[in-house]
């Protein structure tokens, strides 16, 4: 077992453990950690706490101490230098006449380096900006380029829902989505209704993705043949989450409906699982084109 606290660095960035050596740290106090970059200013999120050693996966760096007075006034200064940085190179991008767009500045609290976060459409040659803002500075200066997702986390807004963005509250890492988990959760394939602020597939389709599939294992596929207390019949839709069917049946004067618990009904002929329904022929191409942006922000997009 291993003592360790769990630092963040960032509002909604990740949580890291480091080793709190002697001291005692409490939630929400303000540290100086040793990382490979150097010194940085973080909060802690997670107290004193004894863990097992094969969940942590390399050697934990240190806490070298709780911050001090000067240390929140270093760490003040780093956000004035970043408001600063960020008006400064705007204007430098659009004197180089650069197509990106500036989305974040970061200045390192030991002032090795600033990081400057943009989104482009391609590659830039931003050489003469770097050499400029080096020459404004007098540091290390990083252009870093990020995707769609990043941007609009750090941006913000409200989804769909209406509540909060999903990555601007508890998500701290993007993971791949696909068309599949929309189909699987019965939700409509257009993609404007299935797209998130940022223009990709919506976050929330794959954290509620593993309740879906666990479910739908016992449930039978829309189509199949079952037989109910009222005959044999046609499962013409699924209500997943609440493991109910509705069912179709033919009599003399047409068709007619009814929903029974997944329990009360008896597969006779099960059905095919994959199947093209309607809107998704009408929006092939946009859902195609869609899940091709979204593997190529995987690959793309740098972890900040």
């Amino acid at each position: 077992m291993k003592n360790i606290v769990g630092v963040r660095f960032k509002k909604l960035g990740k949580i890291y453990f480091f080793n709190p050596k002697t001291l005692r740290i409490k939630k929400g106090d303000k540290v100086i950690v040793e990382t490979t970059q150097g010194e940085e200013f973080g909060e802690v999120m997670i107290a004193n706490r004894q863990i097992e050693d094969d969940k942590i996966l390399s050697p934990l760096k240190k806490v070298l101490r709780i911050a001090n007075h000067h240390d929140i006034k270093r760490f003040e200064e780093c956000k004035k230098i970043e408001k600063e940085a960020f008006k400064v190179c705007e204007k430098k991008i659009k004197e180089h006449k650069l197509p990106m767009n500036l989305t974040d500045v970061e200045c390192k609290f030991d002032n090795s380096k600033i990081l400057f976060y943009f989104t482009a459409d391609g590659r830039i040659d931003f050489r003469e900006l770097v050499k400029d803002l080096a020459a404004i500075y007098k540091t290390r200066i990083e252009l870093r380029q990020i995707g769609v997702r990043d941007k609009v986390k750090r941006i913000g807004g409200n989804g769909v829902c209406g509540r909060e963005l999903c990555c601007c509250t508890f998500l701290s890492n993007f993971e791949a989505v696909s068309i599949k988990m929309a189909k699987e959760q019965n939700i409509s394939l257009n993609p404007s209704k299935i797209s998130g602020n940022c223009g990709r597939l919506m976050c929330c389709l794959k954290f509620e993705d593993n309740v879906y599939k666990e479910k739908l294992q016992n449930l039978p596929n829309i189509g199949a043949i079952v037989k109910t207390e009222d005959g044999e019949g046609e499962i013409d839709a699924i209500e997943t989450l609440k493991e109910r069917v509705k069912v179709k049946f033919k009599n003399e004067e047409g068709y007619f409906y009814k929903r029974y618990d997944v329990k009360d009904i008896k597969v006779i002929k099960d059905a095919v699982a994959e199947k093209m329904d309607q809107e998704e022929i009408e929006h092939q191409k946009e859902l195609e084109e869609l899940e091709k942006l979204e593997q190529e922000d995987i690959k793309q997009e740098d972890e900040i």
